[in-house]
């Protein structure tokens, strides 16, 4: 079941109505309706998986208590590396086993040696790398005594199987969600409505924006030996919209049906295409992933404490690991080396933190550099996507060679079922959109709040009607 689906538009407002008119007497009866939506809701998609979330929840949370109530360091440390083994285990086993079992082989026959490695034949359990995380921040938590141990099986559950982040996040931390969860909560009209509007606005950026770009993306992509230098420019930059619009998308989708149910999530975009350097976007796109990162990973290993070469270390490990945490395939993990290389400038300069606040235009000399800046995040940005999107590094190196030594800047027709100018015309218009509202979480808000939901209503049914209502591009993770 997906948010763009006929099927979620009855789901929701069913539990909406449970929710505030029937189980609205007690916060546990409040969480234990949305846990049983939460669980049909991920069962649509498989209901043989339904036993790994389970069993995941109940494992972090025995275990959790566990730690807690050790009395000696050794027990601690036993039930902490217990849950994280068996996380990363299930983990490693459905996403990653395949892949390594596949690359070995690869790199035995590269030798010499021929080997028919064991596959497994499974699907990943969508949500995984999400739901995975969630457990394992607040065992970590527990762990070095950031926060006690959670007693309530009931609250604890819903904070890893809340379904509007169940499958693509953003990654919400113990610390955050499980006080929200352990309070009653009572209607609140604003915010309700609130919550409608960042719906709408992220339904519009998948279905108008996501899906659109995807049809010109994958042409593009799919048959980049034909494509000119114009197009292959164009695929990029489609596919850079595709994916933003996609996953921030979802992620105000997320953020916008939580307020309905009077529940506040993390902040998971925050305009990253008008960065004005690498570690602005990292600052700014996938902000629950890249905090998570940072606290778990990123500053125990050392952080930016220490020598050069220390910080080059941990950067390398930070970004080739968020690469790998996206998917099995090796393009994954050089995406996250090229974003890494893109950062070292700003880390030997000591200038990583110098754009804290938002960019601003106006009629000065330094406009320009703001504006020049912002480009130049935004083309490296998308020179990144490429390899993100491409099905192998070959395709990637292919369809950069070809972009550069084409040349040919004439417009090519794609034959689908859009028109290419009308379409850049749209995502033009997005864009300024985009900028205009950049300082709050979606442009319904404000002045004229009723005539600007009006006409993205209108924009949603005039062009959302022609989405071909595409999975999610994060689901996969």
């Amino acid at each position: 079941m997906f948010f763009n689906s006929w099927a979620f538009a009855l789901f929701l407002p069913i539990v909406f109505i449970l929710y505030w008119f029937v189980f609205n007497k007690t916060k546990t009866a409040q969480n234990a309706l949305l846990i049983v939506a939460s669980y049909y809701f991920y069962s649509c998609w498989d209901w043989r998986f339904l036993f790994l979330l389970v069993f995941s929840t109940f494992l972090d949370y025995y275990t959790g208590i566990r730690i807690e109530k050790s009395t000696s360091e050794k027990s601690r440390k036993f039930w902490f590396w217990l849950s994280i083994s068996v996380n990363l285990g299930f983990l490693g086993v459905f996403k990653y086993y395949n892949f390594f079992a596949g690359s070995f082989a690869e790199m035995m026959s590269a030798v010499g040696f021929k080997s028919s490695p064991f596959l497994l034949n499974v699907v990943l359990p969508v949500g995984i790398s999400f739901y995975t995380f969630h457990g394992l921040s607040y065992v970590i938590d527990i762990y070095y005594k950031r926060i006690k141990a959670e007693y309530n099986f009931v609250d604890y559950s819903l904070f890893v199987s809340y379904f509007p982040l169940l499958v693509a996040g953003p990654i919400e931390r113990a610390t955050h969600l499980l006080p929200e969860l352990k309070e009653k909560r009572s209607f609140n009209y604003e915010q309700a409505k609130a919550g409608i509007y960042q719906f709408i606005w992220g339904l519009i950026k998948k279905v108008v924006i996501a899906d659109g770009c995807a049809t010109y993306a994958n042409a593009i992509f799919d048959h980049h030996e034909s494509m000119n230098s114009l197009s292959l420019v164009l695929g990029a930059v489609y596919f850079a919209f595709q994916i933003y619009g996609d996953f921030s998308g979802y992620s105000d989708m997320a953020l916008g049906m939580s307020k309905l149910f009077g529940l506040e999530l993390l902040r998971n975009f925050n305009y990253p295409y008008f960065s004005r350097d690498i570690a602005e976007f990292w600052r700014r796109w996938h902000i629950s992933l890249s905090s998570w990162f940072r606290d778990y990973l990123y500053i125990p290993l050392g952080g930016s404490r220490g020598g050069t070469w220390l910080k080059v270390r941990n950067t390398f490990i930070i970004f080739l690991v968020s690469g790998f945490w996206h998917g099995a395939n090796w393009t994954y993990v050089l995406w996250g080396g090229i974003n890494a290389v893109y950062f070292l400038p700003l880390l030997f300069s000591s200038s990583n933190r110098n754009h804290m606040d938002t960019a601003k235009l106006g009629w000065r000399w330094e406009s320009i550099r703001v504006f020049g800046s912002m480009l130049l995040t935004f083309a490296l940005s998308c020179l990144a996507w490429i390899f993100f999107r491409a099905p192998s590094i070959s395709d990637a190196f292919g369809y950069i060679e070809r972009m550069i030594v084409n040349q040919k800047w004439a417009s090519q027709y794609l034959e689908n079922e859009r028109y290419n100018y009308e379409f850049v015309a749209l995502v033009g218009l997005f864009v300024l959109v985009e900028w205009y509202n950049r300082t709050k979480q979606e442009p319904f808000s404000g002045r004229y709040s009723w005539l600007k939901i009006s006409l993205g209503i209108i924009t949603l049914l005039a062009l959302g009607t022609y989405s071909d209502y595409k999975e999610f591009i994060y689901f996969q993770f």
